[in-house]
């Protein structure tokens, strides 16, 4: 391993990652395999890939290329040297209008392409679910093609021109017209075509999905030896691609969804040719299996109203004149056979349904049966005539085979998308693995179909290309590749001389997690090894989601490091359990990954697999700390409410202390906290304090009041503000006897012993209440997400499932008040920081809608604030709070017009604002009351 990158360094390569984190983190794509690279690099310009395959021609050593990682059949890993070009390599070079088309580098994301051809009024065609985060090297290494290519094609029907290196390092550039190389790879490429005509034009390009192995019908002489298209699908297995000019399309003025329901896939299935005589841009299908998914995870709402049916196809009708649309679209209805139909207008209306399928890589890690469900058999396509036989004939074999499914897909294109809960970590897994691959290559050949119809075939499918194709064919891909690439280096193990179908899978290897687990884990059966395994690798947090009101992934926002998105992180942390990178709790490599984790649980939302990596976090830490020494923020910061109810004797005094410049400090670097933080002041007189001073209320239907430490301690004209609100709004606020408190900052330090004892007593105190039928309301909203959702996975007793029942947000218990009007707040311009925990547990979409009923106008911003409770204030951190904070709460506070309110219940998003805007925030409750003052006046 030192060798290889002491030699890169050496022969002048900047960027290159041969650490335990870096190699544990790019062992895996978003395939089920796992093989450990020597070192990692990501080059920035094209001399220096050269130089990289300089020095791996030297050693012998092999080189991968890879985009965003995202490869679902194990296409962009490997043993050597693997080449990240989504770093520095991104950028859109140039955009041509007039040729309509534009030049990128290799790793640049689709979605920045579709940014830069907007203007335009262009785009590119190809969009697969992956489109916010696959690069366009990735897209054409596998030759990826997504819900519209019966609109647009294949990314090799889009692709005009290609730069890329041989293993050699010599320059190999085609396009129209032009074409540029050595030689004995153009010639000897000719030479072989020539030779094997016969084989090329009978067993290649036979439908449009047929994405399996090398694409040679580009090489006939009557496609004029296409070399830009052949190589788009050849996995890297043929020379490393730098930059490619791409053709740019412009999209149609009107577009109208058609959700037709069907009894059944396979009768779904059965009426796509009937279909496609519409001239459909995308025909895609889902059915019950997945909306029912869906729905378990993200709640009833989170799936719009179908038709009626049990599988559904989304059918696009596109084109510039209007009525034409509609034409086709009445016809279409009345000839589609369908049990039930809808028909949407409205893209707004329509991007819920399209997100769901969006979604389905992501959501499709668990099976029907509840168990984790595989890549593996992924991406096969047979010819759309008879998509609805092979479906049924496919579910017959999952049957024989004792594996549920849920398939989704481009069925207009006869391509299935699906996961299986193969039975991988049970005796004879593997071998039950190999079996079922094995018949369903032959199953979908004896269809005339390919192993894959999109994505490639990498060490999921390659070994089975000869089930698909004659001796003859698997022998011209042998001499291409020799042609190429005589020694072998260039992603090794796919397409020719691949390794096994079952050779090393990840969740084979995986090993319990040690000692005893102090969360739940309910939805993964207390299984650690489950839960880390949740991701498939889709990347999602690589995706900058935040203008659509996002939170994941924060940190990989601010630093565009793999070892900071959840995914890099639960790839270290499956690491821990599979390999030797990482062995334990304590290791470097997972602390390092987990450093800059800012707990915000965005992941846990946003995630379509359910990470949730501040539960992960918490566990490692406590693991790791469990009778010993902790850092000093973790006494400091993780006992906050311990030291406020002490500050809280003699608050004057503890403010005044705290800002003498010697005592300030300090006590900051005693406690593990950033200089350049300020200490929120104590509250003179705390909430509970106040509220044990006011006249108990005899009117109104009771409520509890839940008084965290920091509405009690820092914020106490929230609680006041609360109970003028609720006391309007024809409610009896109440508080427990005692003070009660969540354990949020010993879950977030990873103190869970301490937060499952003081959990423990909160849960009792508040019983009594929830048993009178008191709904628990939560002003802070981490605090309030502890008692809707972490509190079952720490006490995983009945008591903490009443109180989840139970616990509800201030906007939730105002929705569902009869005959509540909230005071009017026309003309109030507001800028909306939902806190991350608030998004991801309880969702915002109550107090949007109490907003906008009361007429206020909303920005909602996405993101974090980026404090994110003791996060930001830790030293070592207020860097990345920082540009966490630049992502969006920044801009939107610096953009602010005079009179613009600042709504933000998180204290840490408050806290942030000041900190470093100096705008104060508000909290819901706040805005509410001071409206209902405005009104009583």
């Amino acid at each position: 391993m030192s060798e290889v990158g002491d030699r890169l360094r050496r022969a002048g390569v900047v960027d290159v990652l041969d650490d335990d984190t870096n190699r544990a983190m790019y062992a895996s794509d978003a395939s089920l395999y796992r093989v450990v690279p020597r070192a990692v690099v990501r080059p920035r310009a094209a001399d220096e890939v050269a130089t990289v395959l300089s020095v791996c021609r030297d050693l012998g050593v092999p080189l991968t290329a890879r985009g965003a990682g995202t490869s679902v059949a194990g296409n962009a890993i490997g043993p050597g040297v693997v080449l990240d070009f989504s770093r520095h390599m991104n950028k859109v070079l140039d955009v041509d209008p007039s040729a309509r088309s534009a030049r990128v580098e290799a790793g640049t994301v689709q979605a920045v392409l579709q940014a830069a051809a907007k203007p335009f009024g262009l785009r590119f065609g190809p969009d697969p679910s992956t489109h916010t985060r696959c690069t366009i090297g990735g897209m054409i290494g596998n030759n990826s093609c997504g819900s519209r290519t019966l609109g647009y094609g294949r990314t090799s029907d889009n692709v005009l021109g290609l730069n890329a290196l041989t293993v050699d390092g010599e320059r190999l550039v085609s396009g129209p017209g032009l074409l540029e190389g050595p030689a004995r790879v153009t010639d000897g490429l000719r030479d072989l075509v020539g030779a094997n005509l016969a084989v090329a034009r009978t067993e290649f390009g036979t439908f449009g999905r047929q994405v399996s192995g090398y694409a040679v019908e580009h090489l006939l002489p009557e496609r004029g030896f296409n070399l830009t298209e052949f190589l788009v699908g050849s996995e890297g297995t043929l020379a490393v691609l730098t930059e490619a000019t791409v053709r740019l399309v412009a999209d149609p003025a009107h577009r109208v969804l058609v959700v037709l329901g069907y009894p059944d896939f396979g009768t779904a299935g059965d009426i796509i040719p009937a279909i496609l005589e519409f001239r459909p841009t995308a025909c895609e299908g889902i059915d019950s299996r997945i909306c029912d998914l869906v729905r378990s995870r993200r709640g009833p709402a989170a799936v719009p109203p179908l038709p009626g049916g049990t599988a559904w196809l989304m059918v696009e009708i596109a084109g510039d004149d209007l009525d034409e649309v509609r034409e086709r679209v009445a016809g279409l209805v009345k000839t589609a056979e369908a049990v039930d139909s809808l028909v949407v207008e409205d893209p707004a209306a329509a991007a819920p349904l399209w997100r769901i399928r969006e979604d389905g890589a992501g959501l499709a890690g668990r099976a029907p049966s509840g168990l984790p469900a595989h890549a593996g058999w992924e991406d096969s396509a047979v010819p759309p005539a008879r998509i609805g036989a092979y479906l049924r004939d496919f579910d017959a074999l999952c049957d024989q085979h004792g594996l549920s499914n849920m398939p989704y897909g481009h069925l207009g294109d006869g391509c299935v998308h699906v996961r299986l809960d193969f039975p991988l970590t049970s005796p004879g897994g593997p071998a039950k693995f190999r079996a079922f691959l094995e018949d369903a290559a032959d199953l979908v050949v004896s269809y005339g179909g390919s192993l894959s119809g999109e994505h490639g075939d990498g060490r999921a499918r390659s070994e089975l290309l000869s089930r698909m194709y004659s001796p003859a064919a698997m022998s011209l891909f042998r001499q291409i590749k020799g042609v190429f690439d005589p020694g072998n280096l260039l992603n090794p193990g796919n397409l020719v001389d691949p390794d096994p179908v079952d050779a090393n899978i990840r969740v084979v290897q995986a090993r319990p997690a040690p000692g005893k687990l102090a969360l739940a884990y309910h939805s993964d059966q207390g299984d650690f090894n489950q839960a880390v395994h949740r991701c498939t690798g889709v990347g999602k947090c690589r995706a900058d989601t935040t203008a659509l009101g996002g939170v994941m992934c924060p940190s990989y926002l601010a630093t565009r490091e793999e070892k900071d998105s959840t995914r890099g992180r639960a790839r270290v942390l499956q690491e821990m359990l599979d390999g030797d990178l990482a062995p334990s709790w304590r290791s470097p490599a997972v602390h390092d990954a987990l450093d800059l984790c800012l707990s915000c649980k965005g992941c846990a939302s946003d995630c379509p697999t359910g990470i949730d990596m501040a539960a992960y976090k918490a566990e490692v830490l406590h693991q790791s700390y469990q009778r010993r020494l902790r850092p000093r923020s973790h006494y400091s910061l993780g006992w906050l409410p311990r030291w406020s109810r002490l500050a809280a004797r003699m608050p004057g005094l503890a403010n005044r202390v705290m800002r003498l410049p010697g005592i300030r400090g300090l006590a900051l670097y005693l406690a593990g906290v950033d200089a350049r933080r300020d200490i929120p002041a104590f509250a003179r007189q705390t909430f509970r304090g106040w509220f044990a001073a006011q006249p108990v209320a005899r009117e109104g239907k009771p409520v509890l009041l839940f008084v965290d430490s920091f509405t009690d301690h820092f914020s106490p004209e929230v609680g006041r503000a609360a109970v003028e609100v609720l006391t309007a709004a024809g409610y009896a606020p109440r508080v427990t006897t005692r003070a009660a408190c969540c354990g949020l900052t010993w879950i977030s330090t990873g103190q869970l012993d301490a937060a499952r004892r003081i959990l423990g007593k909160t849960a009792q105190e508040l019983s009594a209440a929830i048993d009178q039928g008191m709904p628990v309301v939560g002003l802070e909203p981490s605090c309030t997400g502890v008692l809707r959702g972490d509190i079952e996975e720490i006490l995983d007793n009945e008591a903490a499932r009443k109180v989840s029942a139970a616990t509800v947000t201030v906007a939730e218990l105002l929705a569902r008040t009869p005959g509540y009007e909230p005071p009017s707040l026309d003309g109030v311009r507001v800028i909306a920081q939902p806190h991350c925990h608030h998004h991801a547990v309880m969702g915002w979409e109550a107090d949007a809608k109490l907003l906008k009923s009361a007429g206020a106008t909303v920005r909602r911003l996405g993101g974090c604030c980026g404090l994110a409770g003791n996060f930001g204030v830790e030293r070592g951190h207020y860097e990345v709070s920082v540009q966490v904070a630049e992502q969006q709460l920044l801009p939107a506070l610096a953009k602010a017009e005079p009179g613009d309110i600042l709504l933000a219940d998180g204290f840490s998003c408050r806290t942030q604002a000041a900190d470093l805007a100096d705008t104060p925030g508000v909290h819901l409750v706040q805005l509410l009351a001071q409206a209902q003052a405005r009104e009583a006046r």
